[in-house]
């Protein structure tokens, strides 16, 4: 078996598909990555920044960086990487999320390479990227492992990779699924497995397994009374993201 065949879970992909035109509606089953958006730019723009000495106050402060966005869905980060002046390309392996990710790219005036492909497949091309983003995807795939391996050989050396996902605990699984599925119905239920999410130490040890160094990691927090998302230093109990080079 080919290593480009070890990370997908078909039937993650097929609940994925089946959503697939509701990506861009701030109202839909996408809802809850609507909210989180901007706390999550917030957090790339500025490691990517960091890492890269850029100016985020200038006209194009990505301009030169190539920068994938795995499974980047309808597009919700992809287009802000674009904007920023990054050469970008979005991948996902749900095959009826690119059409409509490249319409709305095409409607934004958006030059973005959108393909259905996966991590692997991409490593094996010997595709190279200053930065990837792997945003709440490592807990839909079959092999962690093998997919957060790809990922760090789709990195040239210095390149960065921030990767979000979900904790493991009793308080993820009242928020994440009793909570966003079933009594929000943010989600359809089923969207996510609670035995698929990750605690942060186990992420770190899948990020220094596949040969990247972890550099930081921060929480996503949502607060029920404003509705919005910050991020924190210590509060990593549900959704968090982590920041990681390879030197």
């Amino acid at each position: 078996m080919s290593t480009a065949e070890t990370s997908i879970d078909p039937a993650e992909i097929e609940k994925f598909q089946a959503m697939a035109a509701e990506w861009w509606d701030p109202n839909g089953k996408f809802k809850p990555l609507h909210m989180l958006n901007p706390c999550r730019l917030d957090y790339i723009t500025s490691q990517i920044a960091a890492e890269f000495g850029r100016d985020l106050t200038a006209p194009v402060p990505f301009k030169a960086l190539r920068i994938l966005d795995i499974g980047c869905g309808g597009g919700l980060l992809s287009e802000p990487m674009a904007r920023l002046g990054a050469d970008v390309v979005g991948a996902d392996a749900a095959a009826r999320n690119i059409p409509v990710a490249e319409v709305h790219a095409e409607q934004s005036g958006l030059d973005i390479d959108y393909r259905h492909t996966t991590a692997e497949a991409m490593a094996e091309a010997g595709e190279q990227f200053d930065v990837v983003l792997n945003m709440e995807v490592v807990e839909h795939v079959a092999n962690p492992q093998a997919y957060l391996t790809a990922c760090q050989q789709l990195l040239r050396p210095g390149g960065l990779m921030i990767c979000s996902t979900i904790n493991r605990n009793a308080k993820s699984y009242m928020m994440a699924i009793i909570g966003a599925e079933h009594v929000m119905r943010w989600l359809p239920k089923g969207t996510h497995e609670w035995k698929k999410f990750i605690t942060p130490d186990e992420l770190y040890d899948l990020i220094r397994g596949a040969g990247l160094d972890p550099v930081d990691r921060k929480g996503f927090v949502f607060n029920p009374v404003t509705w919005t998302w910050r991020l924190s230093d210590r509060d990593l109990s549900v959704n968090y993201v982590t920041a990681s080079v390879k030197r």
